[in-house]
């Protein structure tokens, strides 16, 4: 087994000393199971006892770190069950004197509520949902206060709290690219182990990439947070690079840098170890091609996942990364709109044929409420919609010219969004229209989405039996740089959608498919977002931070008539 290098230690690792690294991490919770992420500092057996109900699991390795992913059964329904994690047998979490309330498990009650005669259980069905995190307020001080710090304070110092069924982290939730003054540190303490030919400031292979999580998941204010609410995750560009797959000449470009293999296999590598293994249902979780394979080499799945990495980005119909799960009646489906784009000119896509086919089953069906993540916005303010449209249909043009000074544009100021994959945008479009207006269908639909530093509701003005919306939240810690507020202000405006309009019928385009007019918002503070579901009814609000490090109300919306 390859040897490992240490991990930095954070103050909360130092105050632990636990033989856990990271975790534990709660993961989904389905019925009367759980799914429970660790990482110890050595091979061993990991146990979680949760009330009369247990897991074991052995760890598996790679490149000298180890990892456990426990599944926990038995449990009861509608109940709220305390755990413990132990190692080789002895007590690992939570550590002595631990001053934040025990780690548990939340389960629902054994069968969903019918739609005409159930009661929901109290307090309905709540997610919490946000996207990029640049780090944790330990390892930086260049942003405004961290908004999922805040709201883990606030939710462990509550009396009675509304615990959320769900956080939903919707992409960058570690930066490759951009890393915090502490990694830039370790970086440059492992010089001599690094490639030569590995930038600076952006880490490149597989340890470095579980420096990335050490860095942001060793916060304690996040550490328990992540080990008492479920959550799920999606990857956007920043886990790899940024513009990651934003066309495919961008993909010829990078392909040329000769550290670009390294990091794509071990940015989709660490991505499945450290986020997507969590996503995987539990009932599941033995189908799954990768887990088989890193489990029947758990001793040294290295070549495992190295294979796998460069597979995954080489072939992206191999793998899905895309997922769906239910709370009560509220279905949640997450896309990868990242690692599976078709980039071919003239047939782009933001998903692979069998991703799309996938996604039209999922969500289909009986349900209150249906939720879609996405990264990456589907209604963007309608000035940057026609000027991203415009970016694809002018990179497309037979005049070299033309295709040069157009991929420039796109590259230098992210023209990537679902507007930039036009057929894409009116297929969600049609996809989502046709869910809204099905008789007895759901009583809302919603895309979450983050990416662009600023939150906003955005309606759709379609005349469907149930309203459609565009939930966007971002960033939860990071900024938009002051000079972008004006002008994202002014994107919002009818001025500037007429001015993008122009531009966009001068590339030849017809009008969008739908439009759309923005319900709440732009919000430029760091945020989380609750979307609520009680029976038919639905309310999102946005929670940003202040100076005083505490959350405050943002905006809130009722979305359903």
């Amino acid at each position: 087994m390859p040897a490992v290098e240490e991990p930095f230690r954070s103050e909360s690792t130092i105050s632990v000393r636990s033989p856990l690294i990271l975790g534990p991490v709660l993961r989904r919770v389905e019925g009367g199971q759980a799914t429970i992420w660790v990482e110890p500092d050595r091979p061993g057996t990991v146990e979680v006892r949760a009330g009369g109900s247990t897991g074991t699991a052995r760890t598996f390795s790679a490149h000298g770190h180890h990892y456990g992913f426990v599944v926990v059964d038995g449990l009861p329904p509608d109940s709220v069950v305390p755990y413990e994690v132990f190692f080789e047998g002895e007590k690992a979490w939570p550590p002595p004197d631990y001053k934040y309330p025990q780690p548990a498990i939340r389960t629902r009650p054994s069968s969903p509520p019918s739609a005409t005669n159930q009661p929901l259980p109290a307090g309905g069905v709540r997610i919490m949902f946000g996207s990029c995190r640049e780090s944790s307020p330990l390892h930086t001080d260049r942003f405004p206060p961290d908004a999922l710090d805040a709201y883990a304070v606030q939710l462990s110092e509550a009396e009675n709290p509304d615990w959320p069924d769900l956080l939903m982290l919707l992409g960058d939730q570690v930066y490759a690219d951009e890393t915090s003054t502490t990694m830039k540190r370790v970086l440059e303490e492992r010089r001599a182990q690094r490639r030569p030919d590995a930038p600076d400031e952006q880490v490149v292979d597989f340890h470095e990439y579980t420096q990335l999580y050490v860095d942001s998941w060793t916060d304690p204010d996040i550490r328990w947070l992540f080990s008492t609410v479920p959550s799920v995750m999606i990857f956007d560009d920043h886990e790899i690079i940024d513009d990651w797959n934003i066309s495919d000449t961008w993909r010829t470009d990078i392909a040329r840098e000769t550290w670009w293999a390294t990091r794509i296999k071990a940015g989709l590598s660490t991505y499945w170890v450290y986020q997507h293994l969590g996503n995987i249902p539990p009932s599941e979780l033995e189908k799954d091609p990768v887990y088989q394979a890193v489990m029947a080499n758990a001793d040294d799945a290295t070549g495992v996942l190295d294979e796998f990495g460069t597979r995954a980005d080489a072939d992206p119909a191999s793998y899905r990364w895309s997922y769906s799960l239910d709370l009560g009646r509220t279905r949640v489906v997450v896309l990868d709109n990242r690692a599976g784009r078709q980039l071919r000119p003239g047939s782009r896509a933001m998903a692979s044929d069998a991703d799309w086919a996938w996604l039209q089953d999922a969500v289909a069906g009986d349900h209150d409420h249906v939720v879609l993540g996405s990264s990456l916005p589907w209604l963007m303010p309608p000035a940057v919609h026609h000027l991203e449209a415009a970016s694809e249909k002018l990179t497309e043009s037979r005049r070299p010219w033309v295709r040069k000074r157009a991929e420039k544009i796109r590259r230098a100021v992210d023209l990537e969004h679902w507007a930039a994959f036009g057929r894409s945008f009116d297929a969600l479009t049609e996809l989502l229209t046709a869910v809204a207006d099905r008789e007895n269908g759901p009583a809302t639909v919603c895309v979450l989405s983050g990416d662009v530093h600023h939150s906003y509701v955005a309606k759709a003005d379609v005349p469907t039996r149930s309203p459609i919306f565009q939930l966007t939240c971002s960033p939860v810690h990071n900024a938009l740089p002051g000079f972008m507020k004006p002008a994202m202000r002014f994107s919002w405006s009818r001025v500037a959608a007429a001015i993008g309009r122009g531009v966009a019928k001068a590339a030849g385009l017809p009008p969008p498919v739908v439009k759309w007019h923005r319900v709440a918002g732009p919000v430029y503070k760091n945020a989380v977002s609750e979307l609520w579901h009680d029976r038919r009814d639905a309310v999102v609000t946005i929670m940003g931070t202040e100076p005083d490090k505490l959350l405050h109300r943002m905006a809130r919306v009722r979305l359903t008539r």
